[in-house]
């Protein structure tokens, strides 16, 4: 019987079978992406308020705008698919 190369390193969060060093440097990245600019947008959408109805777009220029939910995740008739 096989054993899987995962065993023993889907402890703590680690379910990508990450090395104890890349796991750190992960975890250290993510925190310092988690305290930039996405804290500041996510406080700012919690300030205008989100609704269920639509969805708060962030413009190129750093504005924001309410739009309609199917607009906002269909990439505004793009599509999502490259």
């Amino acid at each position: 019987m096989r054993t899987s190369p995962l065993k023993g390193l889907m402890r703590k969060g680690n379910s990508q079978g990450l090395k104890p060093k890349a796991l750190a440097d992960k975890r250290k990245r993510d925190k310092e992406y988690m305290m930039g600019d996405y804290k500041k947008r996510k406080a700012e959408n919690q300030r205008i308020g989100q609704r269920s109805d639509s969805d708060i777009h962030h413009r190129p220029d750093g504005s924001t705008t309410r739009v309609s939910i199917k607009d906002n995740r269909g990439n505004f008739g793009k599509g999502t698919k490259n």
